[in-house]
């Protein structure tokens, strides 16, 4: 997992306006929620459905962001970037030039002593111009390709108190839009993913989870029918039900069980159980909200 981040960061020292910073190298990028987090920070064992068909579990492309926290009283931050286009949902640019681009902006900030939220809203584009491959190896899609993101993450502790208890809601809706040709076979149809979960925090060692995932598939032409492409109507998706135990901050095992329904037919449906153990080892920072 470290050779997928290997970037520079610009210090509040710097010669920026307050509030500015710019990254650059190879880096997880600002896209919906959990893209800037480590795997091992998320609430459950796999990422939902969206993240594993648009982003191949998360996009860690080369190229440079900057952003600007507003000075509000709640917080607001906006920014952008440009990158090589060489990972998901960018791939098959020339090398020679930008091959995507991003913008996003999102606010949050305290309901109460209680109470937090956060919201944002995300963009991510640019030329498959060498070609991306779909499904699986028989489709490549060649043109341009557009992925928008909206996420919300809500959170309680009723005893005010996060690390003793708190209820979590996250969500994330996703939207790409692609207008080229796979195989050749014009194509301009836009798909949906999207994921809602909730965890509960019941002491400072016990959490309970669940979240729901789905993939709405676009109809195809005519030459892309009976193909990999063609999801026949069929919209898949995945349940997950966890329950973990934190040891420490540097160790937690996890109990997860899995449901995915990724075709139509029968013997379709996948049921997995998973146990985890994650370990941190050494210095290590913390993780965003």
């Amino acid at each position: 997992d470290v050779y997928k981040r290997q970037y520079l960061q610009t210090t509040p020292d710097f010669n920026f306006p307050d509030g500015m910073s710019l990254k650059a190298g190879k880096a997880f990028w600002t896209l919906g929620y959990l893209n800037e987090h480590h795997v091992h920070a998320d609430d459950f064992a796999n990422r939902p459905l969206p993240y594993r068909v648009y982003l191949n579990k998360g996009w860690n492309d080369e190229g440079a962001e900057i952003t600007y926290t507003l000075p509000t009283d709640y917080y607001a931050e906006i920014g952008g970037g440009f990158f090589r286009g060489n990972d998901y949902p960018i791939i098959g640019g020339d090398g020679d030039s930008p091959g995507a681009f991003s913008a996003f902006a999102r606010i949050g900030g305290d309901i109460d002593q209680d109470q937090n939220y956060r919201l944002g809203v995300y963009f991510v584009g640019g030329d498959n111009s060498g070609g991306r491959a779909g499904n699986d190896s028989d489709n490549t899609f060649k043109g341009d390709s557009s992925l928008y993101v909206a996420d919300f993450r809500y959170s309680y502790a009723p005893t005010g108190n996060v690390r003793q208890q708190e209820l979590t809601l996250q969500g994330e809706f996703f939207a790409r839009n692609e207008d080229g040709t796979y195989d050749d076979v014009v194509f301009n149809g836009t798909s949906y993913g999207w994921y809602a979960q909730s965890v509960y925090k019941f002491n400072s060692s016990w959490r309970g989870g669940v979240r729901y995932s789905q993939m709405e598939t676009p109809g195809v032409p005519t030459g892309l029918i009976g193909t990999n492409m063609d999801g026949e109507g069929f919209d898949p998706t995945s349940v997950a039900v966890m329950a973990d135990w934190t040891n420490s901050e540097f160790s937690r095992v996890r109990w997860q069980f899995n449901q995915d329904k990724l075709a139509s037919g029968s013997g379709s449906t996948d049921n997995q159980f998973t146990v985890q153990y994650i370990i941190s080892i050494g210095a290590h920072g913390a993780h965003k909200f």
